[in-house]
């Protein structure tokens, strides 16, 4: 089986078309299609990216025909490395016309922002995308989790064929490498990460904290996702609409049932600031309101109720929510939204360095997987021979019985049975043979050449007297 990709994303296509070929609640049929037109299939549908993994049978080794190749024209000519021919054409231009088909839109409208990557070098694109090479925020990790669930939505609905569900594994076994090997995904680069970051530093058990998030606007909601991911119990949503916040618990309900663990959000007022803060173990706020919401008293009154126990605080608005004079209280750790960005900037360059070696990780990863099918190909086809030469055994022993069973002389039997099985089980190196002669070289006619007479001479010699 061999792989190929087809897809868009954020650098190659605007997010109107990326909208047009999203997948949500038509996965299930989409994947049921799909992998009636490949050999195992997953989607990988997020908001920067829509693509198809296949994979391809490797007795489809045709270039296809001039209609496919016309077809595949209209796409990124450069996506491919296999010289000007695609060398699975017909498959691909096949699943591309069920694209645009399934999404009802012209095939010519989508074409140019298409990439179209097969081999090795769709192998290299798959690893570089779980591993957040080809992310909007470089080295990113929420991509390796979302792959997992397509991957996991493919098998449920029966897209992941054995060859397949193979190469998948190879390929989340690579981007943990990648992950553990590299410096690509150890450094903060969002402020939700950053945050996140923060809390495991000044926490030894971040699970057990108690998080206050000011205001549910979308950079909070972020920082929300980040944070409610290091398995946080308590949530507190301190906010003027009651529901938008009602929302944000929402998807924080929904990250929890996932991941299997408990939650509880409580939803408060602005108003209730002084209330609850004392609960907070970590707060981030980003209002917009152009006064303090958090001031040094409150701040100092909630330590005392607290018994001096630390808090983490990040003030991401401007103007601050947070009185700078907070951060002066021992037992406050207060970043405001600068430090955290002096933070990034700082390790968007780290990650970036790291980024080269894991580029030459990748590909010699992809040397090893690719080395990896050649045997695991090698060994179904050596299971499919040794199969087909046991149904050819015991085709001729029971016309060789039956012969006898009629009384046909046992040696004339016996010698024909050996003939037509020595006939039967040479054919197919023979023609091995002679194909190597004309297309291989002189090298490996020798070697398979070699490789057969010494097996056969080998099996068939004495053995040694003791």
């Amino acid at each position: 089986m061999k792989l190929a990709v087809i897809g868009v994303n954020h650098k190659t296509a605007p997010v109107e078309l990326r909208e047009k070929l999203s997948f949500g609640a038509d996965l299930p049929v989409a994947i049921g299609e799909l992998g009636a037109l490949s050999d195992g299939c997953t989607i990988v549908s997020t908001c920067n990216r829509s693509e198809l993994y296949i994979g391809i049978a490797d007795d489809k080794n045709s270039a296809g025909n001039d209609e496919a190749h016309a077809l595949l024209a209209l796409a990124n000519t450069d996506a491919h490395t296999d010289g000007d021919e695609f060398v699975y054409a017909e498959q691909i231009a096949k699943v591309c016309q069920w694209l645009a088909d399934f999404k009802g839109v012209n095939f010519a409208e989508i074409a140019p922002y298409l990439y179209i990557y097969e081999r090795a070098r769709a192998l290299n694109h798959w690893l570089r995308v779980a591993a957040g090479l080809d992310s909007m925020i470089l080295g990113e990790p929420q991509i390796l989790g979302q792959i997992r669930q397509a991957v996991a939505l493919s098998r449920e609905h029966g897209g992941i064929s054995s060859d397949f569900g193979w190469l998948t594994q190879q390929v989340f076994a690579a981007a943990r490498i990648v992950r553990r090997d590299t410096s690509v995904g150890q450094q903060a680069v969002t402020l939700g990460f950053a945050t996140a970051k923060l809390v495991t530093q000044i926490f030894d058990e971040p699970s057990e904290q108690t998080f206050l998030l000011v205001a549910a606007g979308e950079m909070n909601r972020l920082v929300a996702h980040n944070v409610a991911a290091l398995g946080m119990k308590h949530i507190i949503i301190a906010n003027r609409s009651r529901e938008r916040a009602e929302n944000l618990a929402r998807e924080l309900h929904e990250m929890a049932a996932q991941a299997n663990r408990p939650l509880t959000v409580d939803l408060v007022g602005l108003s209730a600031l002084d209330d609850v803060l004392h609960q907070a173990d970590v707060v981030s706020s980003c209002s917009g309101s152009m006064q303090a919401l958090i001031s040094y008293d409150m701040t100092k009154a909630a330590l005392k109720r607290r018994r001096n126990k630390p808090m983490l605080m990040v003030d991401l608005a401007v103007p601050r929510d947070i009185e700078p004079s907070a951060g002066t209280l021992d037992d406050v750790y207060l970043y405001s939204v600068d430090d955290l960005q002096h933070v990034i900037a700082g390790n968007l360059q780290e990650r970036k360095q790291a980024a080269v070696e894991a580029e030459i990780l990748i590909s010699q990863l992809v040397l090893d997987i690719e080395h990896q099918a050649q045997v695991q190909t090698a060994r179904s086809q050596i299971a499919a021979y040794r199969s087909t030469a046991q149904w050819h055994k015991t085709r001729l022993l029971e016309e060789a019985m039956l012969a006898l069973d009629d009384g046909a002389d046992s040696k004339t039997v016996l010698a024909e049975f050996a003939h037509k099985l020595t006939q039967t089980l040479a054919h197919a190196p023979s023609k091995m043979i002679r194909h190597v002669a004309l297309h291989g070289e002189p090298a490996a006619l020798e070697m398979a050449a070699h490789a057969l007479n010494h097996a056969y001479r080998a099996k068939s010699s004495p053995k040694p007297s003791e």
